[in-house]
């Protein structure tokens, strides 16, 4: 079918968002992509929209809410996103007290998510819809087909059911860490080098590690300048980058044609990045 939109500025305005929507109803950064290229050729074949953003929030989550029913109809579980955390070694610089040494509680790590799995699909659907990014009920209906009323008790019971996983965990959502990172995404998709020195503190530190077998050495960074250059390497406008909720510390999934090749946790204070600990598989970050 012949396309009638140009699409460059809504993709470039709205893909993280739509990626971040679709990877926390899905699971999945392939499926997440998926459905949001999906969402933007419809949107190509669709030239009287008012709002783009809306609409394809819309969209993107009548495509979700698609793949899960299809998924349970299936018995299926959805991937879980953070296989590559497993390989995180949160090691602190040769200089540190072993007594400040921090780990990431595995259980904190998929707590978030172990509960999303738990939800049905058009509790999945609300609540993020609703809690995650802020969508009026009415929208929530058109998309569930369902009343209004159906979809608040839905967002009810789901936000039951997280609060209820949440108190025996240590998550805790701070709305500085998420302004933090998003500044830390948009700076590193757009090779904003200022932008990204400002995030950082002047005495941050990083430490990727690889996975085995590739035959990288782990690279420890020291300072804005060095971690600027290491993060360079491997991120550039073609590699998506989304926020996780499924850490007690903020953590983003990257990933380049529909494979996810990193997570990083950033550990902040004060507003400032002081320690990015991530893992890579440069095999699956191969440009071009």
């Amino acid at each position: 079918m012949e396309m009638t939109r140009d699409l460059a500025n809504p993709w470039r305005a709205h893909r993280h968002h739509l990626v971040g929507l679709a990877l926390r109803m899905l699971g999945d950064v392939g499926a997440a992509e998926d459905v949001v290229q999906e969402a933007f050729t419809r949107l190509a074949r669709t030239p009287d929209v008012d709002d783009d953003r809306a609409w394809l929030t819309t969209v993107t989550a009548h495509l979700c809410l698609d793949q899960l029913r299809s998924a349970r109809m299936r018995r299926e579980t959805p991937a879980d996103p953070l296989d590559l955390t497993d390989q995180i070694s949160l090691t602190q610089p040769p200089d540190a007290d072993p007594a400040d040494r921090v780990t990431l509680d595995q259980e904190v790590q998929g707590a978030m998510f172990v509960v999303l799995q738990r939800l049905s699909p058009a509790e999945r659907v609300a609540f993020i819809l609703h809690d995650v990014f802020s969508l009026p009920f009415e929208t929530i209906a058109e998309t569930l087909g369902r009343p209004i009323g159906t979809c608040r008790q839905l967002a009810r019971r789901a936000r039951q059911k997280i609060a209820a996983a949440e108190s025996s965990s240590k998550t805790v959502a701070q709305e500085q860490h998420h302004e933090v990172t998003r500044t830390f995404i948009e700076a590193c998709a757009g090779g904003d080098i200022v932008a990204l020195a400002a995030v950082l503190h002047e005495d941050a530190w990083g430490l990727a590690t690889f996975l085995p077998g590739t035959g990288f050495d782990p690279v420890l960074s020291r300072g804005p300048q060095d971690i600027i250059a290491n993060l360079t390497r491997y991120f550039d406008p073609e590699v998506t980058m989304v926020p996780h909720p499924a850490y007690g510390r903020p953590a983003i999934l990257s990933s380049r044609d529909n494979r996810l090749f990193a997570v990083l946790v950033l550990t902040i204070d004060n507003g400032l990045i002081h320690r990015i600990d991530a893992v890579v598989d440069p095999t699956a970050n191969s440009p071009g």
